[in-house]
């Protein structure tokens, strides 16, 4: 019998093969580094569109980083952030009288004194409204920039935490620090958020970034007045670990606890205005 051809036949080192190559190579060192530490359910953001293009959800025991489109729209960066803390710890099925989840892992969120100040700390009916219970969520201040990424480590390596959002404001951390934070977050399985003042291109060990921005919220009606409806982000994922990328309008049902995409909605991404109108229909 004819010996089967190889997957990538007829060149043995044609594109293909070497990107197969390449990737074996890099599942090998993330093993073992200790990266390949994304073991748990993914956690699925709810949009079919963006969890296959992530795999199946965010990669849990990772770090990933979320960026403000600017310093003006860290609320909605925050916002994006503790809903997937509330994506995380809504993955068990116990649920308390209010529907909050009363099962799920601690959250803690790690910040400096001036941020706390400048941004303000979680509000409690907005945690309520997120789906997370005001009490599974510990703050701690940090004095300086690098306490956060200390207090962040340690905090990662702890099991009895679900999430950690390490607040930092616009200064840089070098790759060895997002190294060590991914490690944390394999060891402890645990998920591990940056959420950052402004967008950045340094090198990270992040599995995912993304800069994310407020976008307007649709109208709404309770009762026969008019009202503001669920609350909309712009979601750019800029790097991705398993491949593509993309940009998208999301907004949070809070009843669901889960993203939507918002339809109905402007395109993150303008008509260009030097070009006929005709060319940019079709």
């Amino acid at each position: 019998m004819a010996a089967m051809r190889p997957a990538f036949s007829p060149s043995a080192d044609g594109p293909a093969a070497r990107i197969e190559r390449l990737r074996r190579t890099l599942c090998a060192a993330e093993t073992a580094a200790g990266l390949a530490g994304e073991s748990s359910v993914p956690l699925a953001l709810g949009i079919p569109l963006i969890d296959d293009i992530l795999g199946g959800g965010l990669g849990g025991g990772a770090l990933h980083e979320i960026s403000a489109t600017r310093e003006t729209e860290i609320p909605a960066a925050s916002g994006f952030a503790l809903a997937l803390t509330a994506r995380n710890n809504g993955s068990t099925p116990e649920r308390n009288a209010s529907g909050l989840n009363a099962t799920g892992r601690d959250a803690i969120w790690i910040a400096e004194d001036l941020s706390l100040v400048e941004n303000g700390v979680p509000y409690g009916p907005g945690l309520h409204e997120a789906g997370i219970a005001p009490e599974k969520l510990i703050t701690v201040a940090a004095a300086r920039g690098r306490d956060v990424l200390w207090a962040m480590e340690e905090a990662l390596r702890c099991r009895a935490v679900g999430v950690v959002i390490g607040e930092l404001r616009g200064r840089g951390i070098d790759q060895v620090a997002t190294r060590r934070l991914a490690l944390a977050a394999a060891a402890g399985n645990t998920l591990g958020l940056i959420l950052r003042t402004t967008p950045t291109d340094e090198p990270s060990s992040a599995a995912t970034r993304w800069i994310v921005g407020a976008a307007p919220s649709s109208s709404a009606r309770r009762g026969d007045r008019p009202s503001v409806g669920p609350p909309r982000l712009t979601a750019h994922l800029v790097r991705n670990r398993r491949g593509h990328l993309g940009a998208w309008i999301v907004e949070w049902n809070s009843v669901e606890q889960r993203f939507e995409l918002a339809t109905d909605s402007e395109p993150v991404v303008g008509t260009p205005l030097d070009r006929p109108r005709r060319a940019a229909v079709a």
